[in-house]
């Protein structure tokens, strides 16, 4: 069974800074603080490799001392609303009707949300009464790769179905305010908001690249690289130092025995969809990459122009491929890692 991926769409929130325009709000967070841990901090938001964020809240309400309650209750409401936006975007670019939709996978991990944003969209655009649901929330990074896994797998179970995997993030607001911490400084620096929506189908007659394999990888023994601790003042990040060594590490064990069951090599991958984590991930993976004469141009503009907006970004990525134009026959390998530790990939061929 041949499944397709026959839309990709995202949709930004109404707020959006430069790094020079937030560095003023840095001074006013950052005073009192010592001279010298101020300036390092700064230095690092200018060397962050992102050049603008996007946020569901003005950076006044960013830094406002708020609870956790209020925070969450921003983060649900936005959420639904740019939920909204990408999958009707999504729907008109592959001209369906939110009827034509027979699962509908949402992934998100930076805030709370009972029920789940799927259940706003499905009364909000009057889907099938029987649509299958699927919210997945605690795979941060690397959610959108996985959706995008179950809605293959129950594609292929089933002929002429299409499958709805929308990834909406509000980083923003697990920002903490009374954490001077290098890894809560780290996050804010390279984190953005954005959603984003792509729509596969096991119609035979639909266009796009098709999946030809998938696969998660497990690292052992490496829970504490990287996820949210709940705290009383809301989702503390948590990202240990290690893991740009810990993926040039296991980069082989995790691309060269997944190419060579499809008869492959990285050297015949004619494109990577990769997920910016930060800009120490993407000069690891680029070094790697690059040293095979391949670049990963569109993951750097991603991360630049957005930043890292957790499960969303590789749907960014990989908005930005489709909407150039891929050249037939071409192979893509989709890449992102999360919590887990964890790398997941899909292989493509348009």
């Amino acid at each position: 069974m041949s499944v397709r991926i026959t839309s990709v769409t995202t949709e930004s929130p109404a707020h959006s800074r430069s790094t020079e325009e937030i560095i003023p709000f840095l001074k006013v967070w950052l005073a009192g603080q010592e001279n010298r841990f101020q300036r390092k901090v700064i230095k690092l938001f200018e060397n962050a490799g992102v050049d603008k964020r996007y946020s569901i809240m003005g950076p006044e309400e960013v830094f406002k001392q708020t609870s956790f309650e209020e925070k969450n209750a921003v983060y649900k409401k936005e959420t639904i609303k740019l939920a909204e936006k990408a999958l009707v975007k999504a729907l008109e670019k592959a001209n369906l009707k939110a009827t034509d939709i027979d699962f509908i996978i949402t992934v998100s991990c930076t805030g709370i949300m009972i029920p789940s944003v799927d259940a706003y969209l499905i009364n909000r655009l009057n889907m099938k009464q029987d649509i299958v649901r699927l919210p997945v929330t605690e795979m941060g990074c690397v959610a959108g790769i996985s959706g995008m896994i179950y809605a293959n797998n129950f594609l292929k179970a089933n002929p002429n179905k299409r499958a709805v995997v929308l990834a909406v993030e509000s980083p923003t607001s697990t920002f903490q305010l009374d954490d001077y911490s290098m890894v809560n400084i780290v996050s804010a620096a390279i984190f953005g908001d954005g959603c984003a929506c792509t729509i596969l189908s096991s119609y035979p007659d639909e266009e796009g690249p098709e999946i030809i394999d998938e696969a998660m990888y497990h690292f052992f023994d490496a829970e504490h690289m990287m996820g949210f601790e709940l705290s009383n003042t809301g989702l503390q990040m948590v990202l240990d130092k290690e893991v740009p060594e810990k993926i040039a590490e296991h980069f082989p064990k995790f691309t060269t025995p997944f190419l060579k069951r499809n008869n492959m090599t990285i050297e015949d991958v004619d494109h990577l969809i990769f997920h910016p984590g930060g800009k120490k991930i993407v000069q690891t993976v680029e070094q790697l990459f690059g040293a095979l004469g391949k670049n990963i141009d569109n993951t750097k503009a991603i991360l630049k122009e957005y930043g890292n907006m957790s499960s969303a970004t590789v749907l960014y990525v990989l908005e930005r491929f489709m909407e150039q134009g891929v050249e037939k026959g071409a192979v893509g390998l989709m890449l992102s890692f999360g919590p887990g530790f964890t790398a997941q990939r899909l292989l493509l061929r348009w």
